[in-house]
């Protein structure tokens, strides 16, 4: 392995020749100058890991010579060590992103440890977070196979979540595949854990159910809507997964303190057009159809099947006794979210204000369509990452700002998630089969029954059909539909893409984020 590369300006380096020798003792390489003008000819001349860098040295100081480094090497990581504690001098050098500050006289363990909390952090970060994942793996694998209820399978995917990105910084690939392994066990029993209780909780047999689509309204946002006097903010981020809101928190903990991080269940078919709808009609899918026929487009139907969301949602408020005012706004594209970020202000005289963000899911779909959205989230940690740079520069970022300068309290949630999916599961239908590769419905479906959980008669999970004969089956796991006409095909285009709609902890165990702004 190369030894760590190390220049060091200082006008009095003569004077830390010893501080130098036991660097070099410790196996560092270590190149030293006393002026910024060299230091930089000899920064364009070789390649460093690190910069220590004096100052107060005459000619170009060590705050000019790190402006001139950060300009050209802005990865480069330079420590500052000053005689000097002016808050001034401080404030200039960690403006200008420096990795270290350091008071001199500077001790020889003070160097040391610099050094390996900037070039070694990542390495002991990904050992450490290997060694606890592999002391708590034991325990997760019991927790899997010892009869969960609701809670405790939220509490897991919470624990599996944190380690999948913890494990990220990792280099041993061998504990990620573990992981992953671990992931599509548990999976694989939280399916049959839905199938077991799925129609007990929406039928309102069990008195221990999860908060759902159709319950979400009356049983979390309203508690929360009658005792706040100030405006509330209910964002939903449509398809958004719980390891994408744990990539993006940090950057919303900047402006708001998590009061609640929580997690609820969406109901079958975990796709826009069916959770979304319930979410905001606070009924199931059949009940809006037969409630509210004005406001429900089957699947099977022309037209848009989730652009009455605004009535169902002011419906919803009618029936539980809440006239108020409130707002609906749905964002689709880039100049709606902008229009709406500047338009806040007119929202702050309403006592509910419901905005509908589109981003997650459009780039899940276009990752499916697209072959450079594909290269660019190629895997999960990809995919976060492309989530996170595209949220850093949103409006609806702007809008999380705006509202925490003025005090407003917000809640974080999503319709479902999605899974990623490799695993192909062949089916028949005719022609009025539906296209979404996680669930299907029609009246002469032919499948393994074996490979997917199977709704015979969709009334009793409050699914609309299309005639007498209409089923449903939802594929598990990461299992995605295939024909058989073509299959080869079919299995290479959609293998490894981001679906929803069947049953998997990442589809149905979705977000309910409670913000105070500080």
């Amino acid at each position: 392995m190369d030894k760590v590369k190390i220049l060091w300006a200082d006008d009095e380096i003569e004077i830390l020749k010893p501080h130098v020798m036991f660097l070099e003792q410790k196996g560092y390489e270590v190149d030293t100058s006393n002026n910024g003008d060299e230091a930089l000819d000899m920064i364009k001349s070789r390649a460093y890991d690190i910069v220590f860098l004096d100052e107060q040295m005459p000619g170009m100081s060590g705050i000019e010579t790190l402006e001139q480094i950060k300009n050209q090497y802005p990865n480069l990581p330079v420590v500052m060590i000053t005689k000097s504690e002016e808050e001034s001098i401080m404030e200039d050098a960690i403006g200008s992103n420096i990795a270290d500050y350091l008071i001199k006289p500077v001790k020889p363990n003070q160097i040391l440890l610099s050094l390996k909390k900037n070039l070694e952090n990542k390495k002991l970060v990904s050992e450490k977070s290997t060694l606890s994942y592999q002391q708590e793996f034991r325990n997760i694998g019991m927790e899997i196979s010892n009869n969960l209820d609701y809670q405790e399978w939220s509490e897991i995917y919470k624990k599996l979540t944190r380690w999948e990105i913890e494990l990220e910084r990792s280099k041993d690939e061998g504990i990620r595949e573990v992981l992953k392994m671990q992931k599509e066990e548990a999976n694989q029993v939280f399916s049959k854990f839905i199938e077991k209780n799925y129609l007990d909780w929406i039928h309102g047999k069990r008195d221990s159910k999860p908060v759902m689509s159709h319950t979400l309204m009356r049983e979390e946002v309203f508690p929360r809507l009658d005792k706040n006097d100030n405006p509330l903010f209910l964002i939903l981020i449509d398809n958004l997964r719980y390891d994408q809101w744990k990539i993006i928190q940090p950057l919303i903990e900047e402006n708001f303190r998590i009061e609640n991080d929580d997690i609820y269940y969406s109901i079958l078919p975990s796709t826009t057009q069916y959770a979304r709808n319930s979410i905001f009609a606070g009924l199931l899918p059949s009940e809006i159809e037969k409630k509210y026929p004005q406001y429900w487009t089957n699947e099977w139907e022309e037209g848009t099947k989730n652009q009455y969301e605004g009535e169902l949602l002011g419906q919803q408020l009618k029936r539980f006794g809440r006239n108020i005012k409130y707002s609906y706004n749905k964002v689709l594209n880039l100049n709606v979210g902008k229009k709406l970020a500047e338009s806040l202000p007119n929202l702050m005289s309403n006592k509910l204000n419901v905005i509908v963000y589109n981003f997650v899911d459009m780039l899940s779909h276009a990752r499916t369509e697209m072959e450079i959205i594909r290269e660019l989230a190629e895997d999960e940690a990809a995919y976060r990452s492309l989530m996170l740079s595209w949220f850093e520069h949103s409006s609806l970022y702007d809008i999380f700002t705006y509202l925490a300068e003025n005090k407003i309290d917000v809640l974080i949630t999503t319709d479902h998630g999605s899974v990623r999916v490799n695993n192909p599961v062949k089916i028949v239908g005719d022609r009025e089969t539906n296209t979404n590769l996680r669930y299907k419905f029609g009246r002469s479906l032919n499948y393994n029954k074996k490979d997917v959980f199977e709704v015979e008669q969709p009334e009793t999970v409050f699914l609309p059909r299309a005639n007498v004969s209409t089923s449903y089956a939802f594929c598990r796991t990461n299992d995605f539909f295939a024909y058989p006409n073509n299959y080869n095909y079919y299995v290479n285009y959609y293998k490894n893409t981001f679906q929803h709609g069947g049953i998997s902890i990442e589809e149905l165990l979705v977000p309910f984020i409670s913000l105070k702004a500080k």
